[in-house]
């Protein structure tokens, strides 16, 4: 893997508390159907959220009756197949960082320009693609409220409980529960899943006690509500529901609440004064979140790649704009320098 970008900077917060989102309320999918020249995005679960409040504001910034391209994002979740804009071939709706990169790798721009990214480049990603900075986040693990987990678990333990050599709460502290753990992960195409097992260090869970399935983020599949559950959660994401009341019936944390991981030795809360921890967030449980193009349109200098630097560049309005600053924040994640750096696959 070549990369194009230098080494990410440091993230750093915005502010000490949310900022409220200047802009109008996000939707979801697009209630008009896009027209051919729109920039339109699917995958990640983690970040569609921010990406649709960032179409709303986005467009506004246009003016009525605008014909530069749009931005829309399509949900990970919802009715399949999506026709995702005038004109496009009807695709099955990509659940998820791998679904959204793979279908990128599929289709050609009039379906697909960019997908949602919640994980890096992989070796097994397809060459020619930039993965483009757009915000840092971080993966702790949850648990119920009034459950039998403890207040905070060493990688080394997630570890030993995704691999099934951890499988009741005594193997971590006598005084627990003696009760068996349910460790459960996103689905298979999800980013944070791939992300959260590489930061425990686990290549393939075991599946003898780990249950694959229930959409990332959200406590509220039946699966989840569990007094021995344990399942990876998005720092960012959480605050956006929580603190910013960015809540859907099926998008939100039901009783499940974050985690403390234990670094050096020292148990870390992943949520202070209302943001991801900075100590987090620099440890391996840190993360980059990521907007994914073909690098042949990245870098063209046609009305298309234009519009995709216009957008996403690090000159462009998401990294720029203070109605873009303040909607990442309201959703939970931190800004960084590196916005809008492209790492080449």
């Amino acid at each position: 893997m070549r990369k194009t970008a230098a080494k990410l900077l440091t993230a750093a917060a915005l502010a000490t508390s949310l900022v409220a989102i200047a802009g109008g309320s996000a939707l979801a999918d697009p209630t008009v159907t896009p027209a051919a020249q729109d920039i339109v995005g699917v995958g990640s679960d983690t970040i569609q959220s921010v990406l649709n409040q960032f179409s709303t504001d986005y467009n506004a910034s246009l003016g009525s009756g605008s014909t530069a391209p749009h931005l829309y994002s399509w949900d990970a979740t919802g009715s399949s197949p999506i026709t995702t804009k005038t004109g496009a071939t009807s695709i099955a709706r990509p659940n998820g960082s791998g679904a959204g990169i793979k279908a990128l790798v599929a289709n050609t721009s009039a379906t697909v320009d960019f997908a949602r990214s919640s994980r890096a480049p992989q070796p097994t990603d397809a060459h020619g693609l930039d993965f483009v900075v757009l915000a840092k986040d971080a993966v702790t693990w949850s648990a119920q409220s009034g459950g039998n987990a403890p207040a905070q678990l060493t990688a080394a333990q997630l570890n030993g409980i995704y691999t099934c050599s951890i499988t009741n709460w005594q193997q971590i502290d006598p005084s627990l529960a003696n009760a068996t753990i349910k460790p459960y992960l996103p689905q298979t195409d999800s980013g944070t899943r791939a992300f959260f097992l590489s930061a425990i260090g686990v290549t393939t869970p075991n599946t003898q006690c780990v249950v694959s399935g229930p959409e990332e983020n959200e406590g509220t599949d039946t699966a989840l509500q569990d007094a021995n559950v344990v399942f990876p959660y998005s720092v960012a994401h959480y605050i956006g529901q929580t603190v910013g009341g960015h809540t859907t019936s099926t998008d939100a944390p039901s009783n499940l609440t974050l985690r403390n991981v234990v670094l050096n030795g020292v148990s870390v809360p992943p949520v202070v004064n209302n943001q991801i921890n900075i100590d987090i967030a620099n440890s391996q449980f840190g993360r980059v979140v990521y907007n994914v193009f073909r690098d042949a349109e990245w870098n063209a200098t046609d009305a298309h790649g234009q519009a995709l630097q216009n957008i996403f560049g690090s000159t462009g309005w998401i990294c720029n704009d203070s109605v873009a600053a303040a909607d990442l924040a309201s959703y939970g994640f931190l800004a960084t320098p590196a916005c809008g750096v492209a790492t080449l696959t």
